[in-house]
Formats: C-alpha cells, sequence, structure tokens
C-alpha cells in the first residue's frame, strides 16, 4: 500500500474557492497527504465518518493544535478532548440545547433579536443594505449573548471576540498581532465572566454558562468553554443565514417553491449547510499506525476532516455539485458527527431555519442578491460571505 501525496494543492486557491480542490481530491486520492498543509486530508464521506466513529484511534486532542487554542483560549476546551473528558464537560450544557427547550424557551428570544435586527436592515434600505453586517452577523452574535448569558457583553463585542479566538487558535505561524487580538480579548472574556460567575453560582438559570458554573468543572474549563462557544458559535450561524440568500437568489426556482410552501424551510437550511458548508475542516490524529481506506497512516499522523469535500462526495449524495432543496434527506457533515457532533446544531436549526431566514422573505418581498455591489467570500476551514449586498 502506498500514500498519495497531493503535491498540486494551493491554499491561496482554496481560500477563493476549495470545491475545485475538493473535486479533484474526491476523483484522485480522497485520503492524501498534502504538503503545503503539512497533514492528511480525509476529504470522502466514508472516511470522514470512519474517523468520527473511532475516538480510540483518532484523537481529537491533537498536538500543536489542542496546545494552540489552550493558549488562545486559556485551556484546552471540550473540542479538543475525547470522551470521558468531552462527555462531562459537554453534558452540563445539553439540556439547555435540547429541540423542546430551544423552541419553549429560546424561539421567542431568537425571534425578538431577528425583528429587532431586521429593522436596521430595512433602516439601511435597498440600495445600501448588506445581510452580513446588518442582519446574520448581528443576530448571531446577539443570539449567542443570550443562550451564554453574557449580561453586559454588545454584539460588536462578541463579534470582535469570536474573530481574534478563531485567528488565535489557527495562528501557526505565531503571529504577535494575532496574539496581541487573542490575549485582549481573553481578558476582556475574564473579567466579565470574573463578575457573572458568582451571580451564576447564586442565581443558576438556563444559560450555558450558568450550567457550566453549577457542573463542579474548575473554574479554567468553565472559562475556556465559553471562549470555545464564543468562537464557534458565530460562524455557522452567521454564514448559513447568508448562503441560504445567496443559494435561494441563484437558484429562484426552489426560492418559489418554499415562499409557496413554507414546511420546506428545513430543507432549505439542510441543503444550504451541505452544499455551502461554513465549518470546512477540523484536525484529529492518529494514535497508533492505521490503515484508512487503503491508506497507511502512521501514528500521530495529522489529519484534516474535510467536511465541506465529503458534503460534496457523490458516493454518497446524488448531484452532489447541485443545491436541490427536493433531494432525498441523507444525513450530511456539516455539524459533524459522532461524539463531536456539534452541541448546537438545534439551536442553528431553529433560529436560522426556522426564525432568522424565513422571517426575512416574510417581512422583504422580493429580496434578493443585489448584482450592483460586490459580494466578498473568504476561507476554506472557516467559509462564509463576508460581504453580501442584498435588494428587495
Amino acid at each position: 500500500m502506498t500514500t498519495p501525496v497531493a503535491e498540486w494543492v494551493e491554499p491561496v486557491e482554496m481560500l477563493a474557492d476549495p470545491y475545485p480542490t475538493y473535486r479533484r481530491l474526491l476523483d484522485e486520492s480522497p485520503i492524501a497527504w498534502v504538503p503545503a498543509l503539512n497533514r492528511y486530508l480525509a476529504t470522502s464521506a466514508a472516511a470522514c465518518r470512519a474517523i468520527e466513529e473511532d475516538q480510540q484511534t483518532y484523537t481529537a486532542n491533537v498536538s500543536g493544535g489542542s496546545a494552540l487554542m489552550a493558549r488562545a483560549l486559556g485551556a484546552r476546551p471540550m473540542l479538543r478532548k475525547d470522551d470521558p473528558e468531552h462527555a462531562a464537560e459537554r453534558r452540563p450544557i445539553n439540556p439547555t440545547l435540547r429541540p423542546k427547550t430551544l423552541r419553549g424557551r429560546w424561539a421567542p428570544v431568537f425571534e425578538r433579536n431577528a425583528r429587532t435586527q431586521l429593522a436596521v436592515l430595512r433602516e439601511r434600505g435597498p440600495d445600501d443594505a448588506d445581510l452580513n453586517r446588518d442582519y446574520a452577523g448581528p443576530v448571531a452574535a446577539q443570539n449567542l449573548i443570550d443562550l451564554l448569558g453574557l449580561t453586559g457583553a454588545g454584539v460588536d463585542d462578541m463579534q470582535r471576540w469570536s474573530h481574534a479566538f478563531i485567528a488565535g487558535t489557527g495562528n501557526l505561524h505565531d503571529d504577535p498581532d494575532i496574539w496581541r487580538r487573542c490575549d485582549e480579548a481573553r481578558r476582556e472574556v475574564d473579567a466579565l465572566l470574573d463578575e457573572l460567575i458568582p451571580h451564576y453560582r447564586a442565581h443558576p438559570d438556563d444559560t450555558i454558562t450558568s450550567a457550566l458554573v453549577h457542573a463542579g468543572l474548575p473554574l479554567g474549563d468553565v472559562a475556556a468553554n465559553v471562549k470555545l462557544t464564543i468562537s464557534g458559535g458565530m460562524n455557522e450561524p452567521q454564514h448559513v443565514v447568508t448562503n441560504a440568500v445567496w443559494a435561494l437568489s441563484r437558484h429562484p426556482g426552489q426560492r418559489d417553491r418554499v415562499l409557496t410552501d413554507p414546511s420546506q424551510w428545513p430543507a432549505v437550511f439542510d441543503e444550504t449547510v451541505r452544499w455551502l458548508s461554513p465549518i470546512g475542516m477540523y484536525p484529529r490524529e492518529t494514535t497508533r499506525p492505521v490503515v484508512l481506506h487503503d491508506v497507511p497512516l502512521p501514528a500521530r499522523a495529522p489529519i484534516g476532516v474535510v467536511v465541506a469535500a465529503a458534503n460534496r462526495d457523490a458516493t454518497a449524495f446524488e448531484r452532489p455539485d447541485a443545491f436541490d432543496i427536493a433531494r432525498p434527506r441523507e444525513p450530511h457533515l456539516g455539524f459533524g458527527s459522532g461524539t463531536h457532533l456539534c452541541a448546537g446544531h438545534w439551536a442553528a436549526r431553529i433560529s436560522v431555519g426556522e426564525i432568522a431566514v424565513p422571517l426575512l422573505y416574510a417581512e422583504l418581498p422580493g429580496l434578493r442578491t443585489d448584482p450592483r455591489r460586490a459580494e466578498e467570500w473568504h476561507g476554506w476551514v472557516f467559509r462564509g460571505l463576508t460581504t453580501l449586498p442584498v435588494t428587495w
């Protein structure tokens, strides 16, 4: 057995549009060593699922990456732990993030936040509105503030902290300016938690921070997991809002279908996450030598689990490169899978798929992207629209 080597992969090209690279990797070498990234990339749906189903062989506590995340967040959070450590830190927040709790307790909050920001978008007007700046980003930020219970934080704070923590967890080149911003964000969040933790000890409620405080975890782990939620809880909801509007604007027949039949909004959400996955890749590492789908991997092999590619795998989805809200329901990997399935996936489904996106079309008939102004995409590890002009 030999290990395929994909020397042709260019990270700069992937920043602009990773999908041509994903297609070639899927066609030629679904598991390959990529020198430019200094890691193996697993792009097939079968390989990604196999990795997530075997924590004993493929650990989330990756060399370097775990230390980097601990440096950025102040301690190693649950995302870089396997069970039982991971389960012990995740278990306390599960009740807050169950569908019944989200619909009963949090859906009214999500709708209030969406309507508040919709007024801002409408005030901007059809010639100046930017869906990311004026709606998707602020709505995702305020929802996260409320779910976490970070009283005293503002939308701008949340967005700045999230960007700083994400940059810090990916600061492989030790950029001092990135560390400066990350350290400043960490100090601000820690100062806020110093005020809030005593409050939640005395006055527990149904927020995530309160749940972590009452789980018996060390305070460093509480703070690290709050910061993890700040860094990870912004991107997916924010980008699914913009991605959904972008996709429906380019598929007007499907847009008209869902406007006629609102019961299809959940399908719009799922297909958007599959087709334009906001989280493109996350790391794992082998704990022992192993053969993964006929490719030998050594112990401590760094792996990129490329779920954005797996969601376009022709062995898992018919016409995988097509956006089709009527496709048969097949499980995708947009939220990961297995033990590390995203804890907030139901929060995203409800806040975005059932509230934020349908509300846009209900309140702004004719909503569509504005071809008069430029849109901007960024990233492939995390990918989304940073600028999306819209009109109506």
